[in-house]
Formats: structure tokens, sequence, C-alpha cells
């Protein structure tokens, strides 16, 4: 137990390192090469954190655990919308750009459509099969994934529209922006494993069941480098930052990840109800509305995210 307890905080320590290089030296590269910080969050940053995820559900799906992968991502982005925006707020009121309210938010309020609507094929249909990702699914999964490339690098041309000013403070050397990206990127990954893995061999010494482990700390532990790196974000008032990781790590997890897992093998849909995409698309929804308010998300939006989350845990809780 003492072990595991050392081995969580120092994945949690790890994290959050990692993250204050990642984001220290995402700033850097947004300065020199005059690109808007919003685009970094939705590439650099977002596949930075989102490759926790990645190797989860990919091993997940070869191991013929399709379950994991699928309940991995939702959690996730469940995870993501409510709670890593939530506690971004607590910690400082976030300015949403309006192109992020008409364009980004909106992206991944589709992306949360389009799973369940691919997924849950048995349920559209009405028929008695399983409802599986196949490998169609996946390649049209992968197909939205390029369309959100070629709008996120339309970004990185230059659009008046979502260009964030650069400031005129001393630029970053490139190899020291290498240096923290590559640094903040390692530490992400392995501290989050650290942590995902001390917390589980804590739950299970406790007695807690595989289920609850699955839904809460894996889902959880793998969204804790886009907590991390949100959260100190937004402390250093970089909202563009924190707000393009959570969109972009959404769109990565959902056309990235799971488009890819299922172009490897066709994944079931095991364990995951229609309640839980219900909560998915009610999270982008709130993020939306609350983004559309003065655009910002203020201290009290950003708490009742955090309840709806803390109100979802408990239910999944309760079901188990």
């Amino acid at each position: 137990m003492i072990v595991n307890i050392l081995i969580t905080i120092l994945g949690a320590a790890l994290v959050l390192v990692g993250a204050d290089k990642l984001t220290d030296g995402s700033v850097g590269l947004a300065r020199r090469f005059q690109i808007p910080e919003m685009v970094i969050g939705l590439t650099i940053v977002a596949f930075g954190t989102s490759l926790p995820e990645f190797v989860v559900s990919l091993l997940s799906s070869i191991n013929h655990a399709p379950g994991m992968a699928v309940g991995n991502i939702v959690g996730s982005n469940v995870f993501n919308t409510l709670m890593i925006v939530g506690c971004s707020a607590l910690m400082c009121p976030i300015v949403v750009s309006r192109s992020t309210v008409s364009k980004d938010i909106p992206l991944s309020l589709l992306a949360s459509i389009v799973l369940p609507a691919l997924a849950l094929d048995a349920l559209v249909s009405g028929s008695a099969s399983s409802s599986v990702l196949s490998r169609g699914d996946g390649v049209a999964l992968l197909g939205f994934f390029v369309i959100f490339m070629a709008y996120t690098f339309s970004l990185a041309k230059g659009d008046p529209t979502a260009a964030e000013a650069v400031d005129a403070e001393p630029q970053m050397p490139v190899w020291k922006i290498l240096v923290y990206i590559v640094l903040g990127i390692a530490g992400l990954i392995g501290g989050g494993e650290l942590f995902v893995h001390g917390a589980s061999e804590i739950a299970r010494s406790l007695g807690v069941s595989e289920a609850v482990i699955g839904l809460t700390l894996v889902a959880g532990g793998t969204s804790l480098p886009e907590l991390a790196t949100s959260v100190i974000a937004a402390r250093k008032g970089q909202s563009a930052m924190a707000i393009g990781n959570v969109v972009g790590s959404n769109l990565f997890n959902i056309f990235w990840i799971l488009g890819a897992c299922a172009c490897v093998t066709p994944l079931p849909v095991e364990g995951i109800a229609w309640t839980d995409f219900a909560v998915l698309i009610l999270a982008n929804v709130l993020f939306w509305l609350f983004s559309r308010t003065s655009h910002r998300v203020v201290r009290l939006e950003g708490a009742i995210l955090v309840l709806v989350y803390v109100g979802y845990i408990a239910y999944l809780i309760s079901q188990v």
C-alpha cells in the first residue's frame, strides 16, 4: 500500500512538472512562429496529452477489451469537458474567443453526437444485434479527423478571426522550446501511467470493483495530463491554450483514437449505455452555453460543471 501511494504521488508530481514545461514550450512556439495559441492547443498540446488515452485504447482493442477502449474515450471526454474546464474556470475565469464559441466547441459537440450515432447502430436501427464500431465507422471517424486538421491548419495560416495577438516578450530559443515540449510530453505520459497504476492498485487493495476502476480511475487518470495542462495554462493567463487543449483532446480522442482503433479491429460497444453518451453530449452543450455568456466561463459556471461530473460519477457507482 505504501509503495503504491508513493508511486501515485510521484506520478502526480511528474504530471504537474510535465504540464508546466509543455505549456511554456508551446507558448514559446506560438510566439516564435506567430501561430495562434488556440492552434497550438488544438494540435501539439492536445496530441501530447491524448497519448495516454491512445495507448490505453489501442492496447485494449488489440487485447480484445473493446469495452475499455470505448469506455476510456467516453469517460475521458466527459472528464475533459466537465472537470477540466470546471477546475480551470475555478482557478481563473476563462476567456473564450468568438471563433472558439462559433467553430471549435461546436466541433467538439459534433464529435460527441457522431460517436453514439455510429456506436449505437443496433439501438438506432432497432435490431437485436449488438452495437459495434466497425472498420467502416473507423474510416468515417478518421475522415472527420482529416477535416478537423485541415480546418486547424487553416487557422495557422493567419485567419484574422482566430489569430491571437503575439506578445512582445523575448522569444524563447528553438532548442529550449523543443526540450520543454519533449520533456513535458514525457512527464505527462510517464506520470499519468504511474498515477493510473498506483491509484488502481490502491483501489483494488481497498476492495473497489474493476468496473468502478475502469469508469473512474482509468478515464480520469489518462485525462490527468489534460487537467494539469489546462489548469496551469489558465493560472498563467493562457485561456486559449487551456480551451484549445480540451477541445483538441476531445476531437483527437473520438476522431483519431477511436477511428484508428476501430480500423485495427471492430470494437463492440460493451458496457457503455446511452446514458453515458447522453452525459457526454450534455457536457458539451453546457460548455458551449457557458462560453456564450460574455465569452467567458466564470467560477460559478466552473463549479456547476464540476458538480455535474461528481453527480455523474455518483450515478455510475450506484449502478455497479
